[in-house]
């Protein structure tokens, strides 16, 4: 017998009331997550400064600690460019060994500079040698790396002027050009030098009687390579042992333009010095060497 009472649920209601459901469901899942986002958002915005912020100061809290050690080992090694003081405000081309000993002196000026003067470095430290570089204050400004990077491998640091320019300077300009170099230096490196080399070797621009009242020694050279002028590799390395001698100091350049020259050079420099006996010591050690032979000399007497 059949029952004639209608349905409250047609197949047609069902299939409709679950199409609303599925879309009121689908609805509030957006809703919900929309809010969620945008109430996410913001504090993901603040976690990613905070995070920025604490990365900075890891960043400079290693560069600090990098400077430190740079400072610590230059100082327990004896990195600081001392020299005696009977050689203050003198001129040195060359030291005066009695009797001649087979030890020169490798300097670089104009830099530091990018490529050349790394490149210069790790041929240094391939040869287990020690340099001198007279550095511009306005590149020590540019790439304060290379000049950390020279003191951490153990070389010695010469002034030699923020512009490099040849013209005549007032005792004002002067002052400026040594002594913001001087700054510049010791707040990159923690150190000092009383080692002064004038652009181009001259002597009666103002600077050098400015850095002579300071109680810079001026150190100027006994053997140029002429790099600066890009000749042959070959040429160059003629230049450098033209004129070499027992206590002489070389004039080399790592910076101020196309080093490349000097840096194919090198080598081969080193090799030829190494097979004539000499040996690589800083302008303070030749200093030093000097200072005790006069002494020994002074005591025979």
């Amino acid at each position: 017998m059949f029952n004639n009472k209608p349905r409250l649920w047609t197949p047609k209601k069902l299939v409709t009331l679950l199409i609303l459901s599925s879309s009121f469901s689908l609805s509030l899942i957006i809703f919900i997550k929309t809010n969620v986002f945008k109430a996410a958002k913001p504090q993901k915005i603040v976690n990613n400064l905070i995070a920025n912020v604490e990365t900075q100061q890891r960043v400079e809290e290693l560069k600090a600690a990098m400077l430190t050690s740079w400072q610590q080992q230059a100082q327990v090694n004896g990195f600081s460019d001392s020299i005696p003081s009977i050689f203050q405000s003198s001129i040195i081309e060359s030291a005066k060994l009695s009797p001649p000993q087979k030890v020169i002196a490798l300097t670089f000026d104009d830099g530091p500079w990018p490529e050349s003067t790394a490149e210069v470095l790790d041929i240094l430290k391939k040869n287990q040698i020690k340099g001198t570089f007279f550095v511009i204050g306005q590149n020590v400004k540019n790439y304060p790396d290379l000049l950390k990077q020279e003191i951490a491998e153990g070389h010695v640091i010469g002034n030699h002027t923020w512009h490099h320019w040849y013209q005549f300077l007032n005792p004002q300009a002067a002052a400026y050009e040594i002594d913001h170099t001087e700054d510049i230096i010791y707040q990159t490196t923690g150190l000092k030098t009383n080692l002064f080399r004038p652009p181009g070797g001259i002597m009666h621009n103002g600077v050098v009687d400015y850095a002579r009242n300071s109680k810079y020694t001026i150190i100027l050279w006994s053997s140029d390579s002429v790099d600066y002028s890009r000749p042959p590799v070959s040429k160059l390395i003629g230049n450098v042992f033209r004129q070499a001698k027992p206590g002489g100091i070389v004039l080399m350049h790592d910076g101020g333009g196309n080093r490349s020259k000097t840096v194919q050079a090198l080598p081969q420099i080193i090799a030829n010095f190494r097979k004539q006996g000499y040996r690589f010591v800083t302008i303070p050690e030749l200093l030093e060497m000097e200072d005790k032979n006069q002494k020994l000399i002074n005591s025979k007497k």
